[in-house]
């Protein structure tokens, strides 16, 4: 029998709270289509549904802002690590050389 570690379980009731309160937001959620309607039937109400409009937009482009952002920094975080090998090879191998030549000399 496979032995769970805390932390685990912690990981899996999380993810079972999560789940639960998805569900029970689920009514809500579908609501809204419906109050977009009941609201541009009444005065004033075009603003809010265009307020409804640029919301979806916004978070539409949020996954693909955040990805940019991660796939960017991350982008950035490699070239930094390769230019500072780069800087570092030829003092590392120029160190090499100067311990090597003792030697050699000795023989």
């Amino acid at each position: 029998m496979m032995i769970f570690s805390r932390h685990f379980l912690s990981r899996v009731a999380l993810v079972c709270f999560a789940a639960v309160v998805v569900l029970a937001a689920a009514d809500r959620a579908l609501a809204c289509p419906s109050c977009q309607a009941a609201l541009a039937s009444q005065e004033g109400g075009a603003k809010v549904v265009q307020g409804f409009f640029w919301s979806i937009l916004f978070m539409m482009a949020m996954p693909f802002s955040i990805l940019g952002g991660f796939s960017t920094y991350f982008y950035v975080l490699v070239r930094r690590a390769r230019r500072q090998d780069l800087a570092l090879a030829p003092v590392a191998s120029a160190t090499q050389v100067a311990l090597q030549r003792p030697h050699s000399a000795g023989l």
